[in-house]
């Protein structure tokens, strides 16, 4: 069950980040990777800098949308390139 809520919030997160960044968008299947990994990348950069969320849906939902958000402008700053 927890796998299906990481998929579900990470595609909340990944299309939430679109929408912050306005993006051409990637579609069911990108929003939901970008939002995985954002998750990922968000929760490492929450641990770096000692920051708590309090956890529970909120707060995963924040953490992998800021994730999503920061992983969209490094792609664009690599693509711009």
């Amino acid at each position: 069950m927890s796998l299906i809520w990481f998929i579900l919030i990470g595609l909340v997160a990944g299309a939430l980040a679109g929408q912050i960044v306005r993006g051409g968008g990637f579609g069911l299947l990108g929003d939901i990777v970008v939002g995985i990994v954002g998750a990922l990348l968000g929760g490492l950069l929450f641990n770096t800098f000692g920051v708590s969320t309090g956890g529970g849906l909120l707060g995963s939902l924040i953490v992998a949308t800021i994730g999503a958000v920061v992983l969209l402008y490094g792609i664009r700053l690599v693509r711009a390139s």
